[in-house]
């Protein structure tokens, strides 16, 4: 299994991000696909869901500035983050929650 994030960076507050993560080694499209997010001093924590028929979950402190979506052909997860805050700060993962495999994830900057 294989998940790479990518589409971090650095962001003023009320910017915008698109995370990806295409995945591999798995049937992708069968599998319920989540954001995590981890930051500094802080454990990691879950941002969004999406299962494999497209219903999707959110936290609350994310709930009506991101959106998660799916592409099952190109095996790619994406998170839309809009009005950025500084405490959106952090390192980003996606895992199938099933699963336990991780990528490198990607770092997301918001300055104040």
């Amino acid at each position: 299994v294989q998940l790479v994030e990518s589409g971090g960076g650095l962001v003023q507050a009320g910017g915008s991000l698109r995370l990806s993560c295409t995945a591999s080694g798995f049937i992708f499209s069968t599998y319920r696909m989540a954001w995590y997010r981890q930051a500094p001093g802080k454990q990691r924590e879950l941002v969004a869901s999406i299962t494999s028929a497209g219903s999707t979950n959110y936290a609350d402190s994310v709930k009506g500035r991101f959106t998660i979506s799916r592409d099952n052909a190109k095996n790619t997860v994406y998170l839309q983050m809009n009005s950025l805050k500084p405490e959106d700060t952090a390192v980003y993962y996606c895992n199938p929650p099933s699963m336990d495999y991780w990528g490198k994830g990607t770092l997301v900057t918001v300055s104040s």
